[in-house]
């Protein structure tokens, strides 16, 4: 289990004020796939609709980004960058992140992590939880790196949008 808090020097307004595709779901892969998390519960609520467990998340490519710079800032070795933007009201369900892309292109590759950076100062109703511990109080560029053992989930129950980077690689 990999759980580290880091903080990200970087210019976050990148991420915060780019294009955003229209807006997805963030459960679709996880009411078929995260089955052992949910059993407990009685099953994947059926109250987590497209309605309230909408992103916009916008992937980006190693000619728009230096992804050896900020693989070295956050001391890991980058397979992929994603931005989301979580509106007001919207919620990531709890979940533990699969990397099952990353699985697939390096089957031989042990411990695939995720960076999960805040990418403005946090507002008001924003917040992540995993395991035990809730994130709130950030400042833009803290965060965790953690790999597929960490629960976690998000939220924006406040009235502006929230916004995160996902950096998916390996720990160098």
């Amino acid at each position: 289990m990999y759980n580290q808090k880091v903080k990200f020097n970087y210019n976050c307004e990148t991420f915060v004020n780019c294009e955003y595709p229209a807006e997805d779901s963030c459960i679709k892969h996880q009411v078929d796939e995260l089955t052992d998390i949910h059993e407990q519960y009685g099953g994947f609520p059926t109250s987590y609709k497209k309605g309230n467990t909408a992103i916009h998340q916008r992937w980006w490519n190693d000619n728009e980004l230096d992804f050896i710079q900020i693989g070295n800032l956050l001391g890991m070795e980058v397979v992929t960058i994603s931005s989301i933007k979580q509106p007001p009201g919207q919620v990531v369900p709890w979940h533990r992140d699969t990397f099952f892309l990353l699985k697939k292109k390096f089957p031989t590759r042990s411990q695939p992590v995720r960076a999960l950076i805040m990418l403005e100062d946090w507002k008001v109703g924003h917040f992540v939880q995993h395991d035990n511990a809730v994130f709130t109080h950030w400042s833009a560029g803290d965060g965790y790196i953690w790999d597929e053992d960490i629960l976690h989930l998000g939220a924006n129950a406040g009235m502006e949008n929230k916004y995160t980077l996902q950096v998916s690689g390996f720990l160098k």
